[in-house]
C-alpha cells in the first residue's frame, strides 16, 4: 500500500491500517499489571467475543501461553457457547469494540446475575451497556474504527490480552513493543509481487494456511470483507489432508509463517499435485513465492497479519472493489437492543 497516494488513503479502511502504527508506539505494557494479578490469582481465564473481536487476540495469547508454559488456563469461545459453560471458578474477558454487541453483552449480564466478580469488558468506547455489566471494563485508546473491517482494534486486543501474559510471567516487552511499530509499518506499505496480487484477483477461492494462532484465521475473515471473495482456513495441515480433492489449480494458498518440516508436503500435495500457487508470508526465505516481512520474534505474528492486510488491499484495489463499502457486512453484526 502506498499510503501517500489518494488512490489508497481515501479509503478510512487504510487510513486505520495505518493507524495502528501510532496505536502500538502509545501502547503502555504495564496497563495490565493489576488485572493480571487478578486473573493469576484466579488461573483460568476465558478469552470471547465474537469476529475480529476474539479470533486473533484470544488465540495469540493462548498459544503464547502454551509455549511459555504458563500455568494460566485459557481458553476461548463465541459468546452463545461460552455461556453453556459453568464460568464460576473462571475470569472471563468479553470483547466488542462496540460495547453493544448482542452475545456478548447478553453473555456479561448471565456471569453479573451469577455473581461471578472476575467479569472484564474490553471496548473502543466509554459507558457502554456491556460496560454496565462488568465489574471493570478497558477502554481500547485507538477509538472508533468508521471502516467495516476491524484492523488497528484487532492489534490493540491482542496486545493488551498478550501483556497481561507479560506481566504473570514477568516479562518485560517495553523495548519490542518498540521496535513492533516500525515493523508494522514497513509490512504495511512494502511493495507485493505484482504476479501474486494478479494470482489472487484470479483465484475462485483465496486458502489460508498455518498456525491455529489466529493470524491465517483473521486473515481469512478479511479476505471476505475487503476482496469479496470465497475464503477458507486451513489450520496446520488440514490443507493436505483432503481439501486438495476439491482445490482448483486457479486457487491459491497463503501459508503464515509455514513450519519447515511441512514445507515439502505442501509442495508436494498443493503446488505440484493440484498445480496451484503456493505464497509464503515469513520472515524467512522459503521454496515458495515469499511475502518476506522484518523479523520480529516472538511479536511475529503482529507483522504478519499487518501484510496480509497489505497484501488483500492491493487485492482488493486490483479488483476495483470500494474498500469501504460491502454489501452486506455490518460494523456491528448483531446489536443488543435491551
Amino acid at each position: 500500500m502506498n499510503i501517500s497516494d489518494s488512490k489508497y488513503s481515501q479509503y478510512m479502511l487504510v487510513r486505520e491500517m495505518t493507524d495502528t502504527v501510532d496505536v502500538v508506539k502509545g501502547f503502555h505494557c504495564g496497563k495490565t499489571a493489576d488485572v493480571g494479578e487478578k486473573i493469576s490469582s484466579v488461573g483460568r481465564l476465558l478469552l470471547t467475543g465474537e469476529g475480529s473481536s476474539r479470533i486473533f487476540p484470544a488465540k495469540n495469547a493462548i498459544r503464547k501461553s502454551l509455549t511459555w508454559g504458563l500455568g494460566l488456563q485459557i481458553v476461548t469461545d463465541g459468546s452463545r457457547q461460552s455461556a453453556q459453560y459453568d464460568l464460576s471458578n473462571f475470569a472471563v474477558f468479553c470483547a466488542s469494540n462496540s460495547g453493544r454487541t448482542k452475545e456478548v453483552v447478553l453473555l456479561a449480564k448471565k456471569l453479573e446475575q451469577q455473581g461471578n466478580q472476575h467479569r472484564y469488558g474490553l471496548t473502543a468506547n466509554e459507558k457502554t451497556v456491556l460496560e454496565a455489566s462488568c465489574s471493570q471494563t478497558f477502554v481500547l485508546n485507538c477509538g472508533w474504527e468508521q471502516a467495516v473491517a476491524a484492523t488497528k482494534s484487532v492489534i490493540e486486543q491482542a496486545l493488551f490480552y498478550e501483556s497481561i501474559l507479560w506481566n504473570i510471567a514477568g516479562k518485560d516487552k517495553k523495548g519490542a513493543v518498540s521496535d513492533l511499530a516500525a515493523k508494522l509499518s514497513e509490512a504495511l506499505t512494502m511493495p507485493i509481487d505484482r504476479e501474486v496480487i494478479k494470482a489472487a484477483v484470479k483465484a475462485p477461492t483465496i486458502y489460508f494456511a498455518g498456525y491455529n494462532d489466529g493470524v491465517a484465521e483473521e486473515l481469512t475473515l478479511k479476505t471476505n470483507e475487503i476482496t469479496r471473495k470465497k475464503s477458507d482456513f486451513l489450520e496446520g495441515t488440514y490443507a493436505v489432508h483432503g481439501i486438495e480433492e476439491v482445490m482448483d489449480a486457479e486457487d491459491i494458498v497463503f501459508v503464515v509463517n509455514p513450519i519447515d518440516e511441512e514445507i515439502d508436503k505442501f509442495r508436494e500435495v498443493l503446488a505440484e499435485g493440484v498445480g496451484l500457487k503456493v505464497v509464503a508470508i515469513a520472515d524467512r526465505d522459503t521454496p515458495f513465492s515469499t511475502i518476506r516481512v522484518p523479523e520480529a520474534g516472538e511479536l511475529g505474528p503482529y507483522v504478519y497479519l499487518c501484510a496480509g492486510w497489505n497484501l488483500l488491499v492491493e487485492t482488493g484495489m486490483a479488483l476495483g472493489i470500494n474498500l469501504d463499502k460491502p454489501e452486506r457486512a455490518r460494523k456491528v453484526g448483531n446489536e443488543f437492543m435491551g
